[in-house]
């Protein structure tokens, strides 16, 4: 079109009908919807708005004061102020070699606050480039600087007469357990790797008490590094940072961890933590998110999909309370031959097999079943609702439910009705219970050899229920799902101290009146987690609990009644008191 030649009437029609610019299509279309009275939908689908946008610019246009925010925005000043007023001694002080920082504050003492943040766009905007990290020394004098911790060195520890205060207090109610752990004899028998700097019982010591603390992950240490409790509870004159947390675990084979736990229950056999007459066996994947070739894929239930995880096997006992048995270095096809790797560590370590299991479909075969029941073991798992058990279930008669009453009186469901039918697998016997009113709408499929009463069957398998709660409470305050590191034997040796300290917890709860149910994270956040001043003197060590609202309960258990004589301490005793 040349210049001057004026526009056809169509094209003129086509400017107000199909506006170009952002601004003059709100206008139009909210035009034609207040002055020409078209429908909200007809309006938004003719200008190209979706119904809820164009909805939202009506809510807008009726609320404005002022409704011209379609128009173009006013012409006014664009400058900054304050950066322009500070331009020149910016750039005065960046040819000096000045950093953002030291040139806000020089700015701020001369009353030309600017944040370091705009003190760099303006030299962005001059073209400066970032300076160079400095060395220390190249600093100036009189700013902050990151303190330097000292170096973990068994050699380092000093126990000269002193007091000083502490957050991790309550760990201390843990040393009479680890003393009787002697975690030397652990070390010694597992070939822990150690150094003059760090023997290999002083690094275990130190792991054990960062999960007995609830460290999530190894760079969580770094604010503790400071407490002197925590490095005296280590024996060390300071706690090891994470690079070697990290890289200590890296030295230590799965074959070394099986004999930590061997040697760890044959050291605590004797306070008869474990009884050993009934285990709760389960499978625990924790998700990886990284690209580790050696880390496979496996079901996550808690998200309900196949993603990279690190496979864990985990057996609680029953009585106890606490693990006893862990295993992250399992290979895809290996799963259902786990549970025989578990009795023969108990045969092994306890020279007898385990008497009885519990545990779900998935944890093993029904080829296996008929092993376990050959060696003899009494076992009880729940079988999968295939379609086919479902309708074998639909078909019982109403008169064929027997129902009983379970002996537990805290228990909602407590009047279920039960079903029994044999069962043959591999030319050996078995018993298959339906369990209906057992709190899910589906009934409830049992496979057992044990030849107890049906009451007695569903009142253990109810129980069963006590793993899942410490899988819970082991994930949430133990935090097993956060993944140190790519390497699965990282994880191995994670869920290694995860017993120890589970069991130095249910040590704990049962000398606390009221707590001998009472999951970890309920001890810890009553009777753990708590301030105490310590004073070191030449013949004792003392800690002195800081006021808590539980302190009656750890006064009225005895445990300050007693002193122990701590060997990493050079002998020295510790003495608690409230």
């Amino acid at each position: 079109m040349a210049i001057g030649q004026p526009k056809s009437i169509s094209t003129c029609r086509r400017f107000f009908l199909e506006p170009s610019s952002p601004k003059q299509r709100q206008y139009e279309a909210l035009r034609a919807y207040f002055a020409e009275g078209r429908a909200s939908a007809e309006a938004a689908r003719a200008f190209g708005y979706t119904t809820g946008s164009f909805q939202v610019l009506c809510h807008r246009f009726r609320r404005e004061k002022h409704p011209a925010f379609f128009l173009a925005p006013q012409p006014g000043p664009r400058s900054q102020p304050k950066k322009s007023a500070a331009r020149d001694l910016i750039v005065k002080m960046r040819k000096t070699n000045h950093s953002i920082y030291e040139i806000s504050e020089i700015l701020k003492s001369r009353g030309q606050s600017l944040s370091p943040t705009a003190v760099r766009e303006v030299l962005k905007v001059e073209g400066f480039a970032a300076l160079p990290r400095r060395l220390d020394e190249e600093r100036p004098d009189g700013l902050l600087r990151p303190t330097i911790e000292a170096v973990a060195d068994v050699r380092q520890l000093s126990l000269a007469p002193r007091q000083f205060e502490t957050m991790c207090g309550g760990l201390f109610l843990f040393v009479p357990g680890i003393v009787a752990l002697d975690l030397p004899r652990l070390a010694a028998a597992a070939s822990l790797p150690g150094s003059k700097m760090i023997p290999g019982s002083h690094a275990l010591r130190s792991m054990l008490a960062l999960k007995l603390w609830s460290i999530e992950r190894r760079s969580h240490v770094m604010p503790h590094v400071a407490d002197q409790g925590l490095s005296l509870l280590a024996g060390l004159n300071a706690i090891p940072k994470r690079s070697f947390l990290s890289e200590y675990s890296s030295r230590v084979g799965h074959h070394q961890i099986v004999k930590l736990q061997a040697a760890y229950h044959k050291q605590i056999d004797s306070q008869a933590l474990f009884p050993g007459e009934s285990f709760n066996l389960d499978f625990h994947s924790i998700p990886y998110f990284g690209e580790h070739p050696g880390v496979e894929c496996h079901f996550l239930a808690m998200r309900s999909r196949r993603q990279k995880c690190v496979l864990t096997f985990l057996a609680q006992e029953l009585d106890g309370g606490a693990f006893c048995y862990s295993n992250a270095d399992i290979r895809k096809g290996e799963e259902s031959e786990e549970i025989f790797q578990f009795i023969a560590f108990w045969k092994r370590v306890h020279g007898k097999r385990p008497s009885h299991l519990v545990f779900d479909s998935k944890l093993t075969t029904l080829s296996n079943l008929a092993r376990l029941d050959r060696m003899p073991i009494t076992f009880m798992t729940l079988r999968a609702r295939s379609p086919k058990l479902k309708k074998e279930a639909a078909l019982i008669p109403a008169s064929a439910w027997r129902q009983i009453e379970l002996e537990v009186p805290t228990r909602k469901y407590r009047f279920p009705k039960v079903h029994e039918v044999p069962l043959r697998i591999e030319d050996r016997n078995f018993r298959q219970l339906f369990v209906k009113d057992l709190g899910h709408e589906e009934p409830t499929i049992l496979l057992t050899n044990d030849r107890k009463s049906a009451k007695q069957l569903v009142t253990r398998y109810a129980k069963r229920m006590l793993i899942e709660n410490a899988l819970s409470d082991a994930v949430r305050f133990f935090h097993m799902n956060a993944l140190s590191s790519a390497v699965g034997i990282k994880v191995d040796f994670d869920m290694a101290l995860l017993v120890i300290a589970s069991g130095l917890y249910r040590q704990l709860a049962d000398k606390m009146r009221g707590y001998e149910d009472a999951q970890a994270k309920r001890i810890f956040r009553d009777l753990i987690d708590m301030p105490a001043t310590v004073t070191i003197a030449d013949s004792e060590v003392s800690v002195q609990f800081h006021r808590r609202a539980h302190l009656p309960i750890i006064i009225d258990s005895g445990v300050l009644d007693s002193t122990v004589n701590v060997p990493w301490w050079n002998g020295l005793p510790l003495r608690m008191r409230a």
